[in-house]
């Protein structure tokens, strides 16, 4: 079997070592593997990744010294050209002029919307793995990103408490999580932030005040509020002056973390994520398995089909939402 692997979207931590696991895993169990540069565009584009002494075939040795490195060996793009049914007839084309019986895209929901639409015209198998630092997908409890972008977000607000603390300030810390407030709460919760502002609750202007003046009278004399960028007041900026027109009690200021969250060396717990789905993707080719998405729910590696992982958003748990209320007296 050719199978091939390629990055979409947005990049993620891990991303790297989930390649490095699919080119292993299938060179083991003597099987090939092309590497397709840029995803859905570079597959349009034929640009392949070409080990040195030409040829499109992976070797173990185009993986080396990779699993520690952030971002992706083979860039990944967004394709407008994809999306159209001539652009996915034609990438149907392109895999079966060069051989490649399966692919493992690397992804979050646009990656696997356009796996389920390649299958329309190409009769290869798909496995695909949940490369996406948001953990917005079901199907799996973590995405291959999502640990390393929440370390990343906590670094920057330890860094930034130690300014909050010395000058009696607010910060209002935006993060990443457009449709999905999984990054904001668990770096609420690790970098003991007193309030979190996500998609997937309202967000009272009048509540929030309450909350702020009944912190500042216990004695608290700095504040961090972390704020998704899909909370529906419109990010920490927006957020940011409806407070101070509400009476904000404490001055304030607002840090946007942006893609630096989407940067960096990986996390033991996402090189280890990306190995295990990588390595549990292929098999699952080898074993028959297509149209769906590798992941790991308790503990259990599990294959869901596509269209039950982007149908709907993963949210993160009431409890650790709750939980940051409760730590923030």
């Amino acid at each position: 079997m050719r199978i091939g692997v390629f990055c979409s979207g947005g990049d993620a931590p891990g991303m790297n070592a989930c390649v490095r696991s699919v080119v292993r895993t299938a060179l083991s169990a003597e099987q090939e593997v092309v590497g397709i540069r840029r995803g859905y565009q570079g597959l349009l584009d034929e640009d392949f990744h070409r080990p040195t002494g030409g040829g499109i075939l992976m070797t173990a040795r185009c993986v080396s010294n990779i699993v520690q490195r952030g971002g992706t060996i083979l860039g990944s793009s967004r394709s407008p050209e994809f999306r159209t049914g001539a652009g996915q007839q034609k990438a149907a084309a392109i895999l079966k002029k060069h051989g490649i019986d399966a692919l493992v895209p690397i992804g979050g929901d646009g990656t696997f919307a356009g796996a389920i639409a390649l299958r329309r015209f190409w009769a290869g198998r798909v496995i695909g793995c949940p490369g996406t630092i948001d953990n917005d997908l079901c199907g799996t409890d973590y995405t291959i990103g999502f640990s390393t972008a929440v370390a990343t977000a906590v670094d920057a607000v330890d860094k930034l408490r130690d300014t909050a603390a010395s000058h009696d300030m607010m910060f209002l810390v935006e993060v990443m999580g457009r449709h999905n407030g999984s990054i904001a709460i668990y770096t609420a919760l690790a970098a003991g932030a007193e309030c979190a502002c996500v998609p997937e609750t309202p967000t009272d202007i009048p509540s929030l005040i309450e909350r702020l003046q009944e912190l500042k009278l216990r004695g608290k004399r700095s504040i961090v509020m972390i704020v998704a960028e899909g909370d529906e007041m419109g990010g920490a900026a927006v957020l940011n002056e409806k407070l101070r027109t509400a009476g904000c009690p404490f001055e304030t200021r607002t840090v946007t973390l942006g893609h630096v969250q989407r940067g960096g060396s990986p996390t033991p717990a996402d090189r280890i994520l990306a190995t295990r789905l990588g390595e549990f993707a292929v098999m699952s080719l080898l074993a028959g398995k297509t149209g769906g998405m590798a992941g790991d729910v308790a503990g259990k590696l599990e294959i869901t089909p596509f269209e039950a992982t982007i149908g709907t958003h993963h949210h993160p748990p009431e409890d650790l939402m709750r939980l940051v209320d409760v730590m923030s007296i």
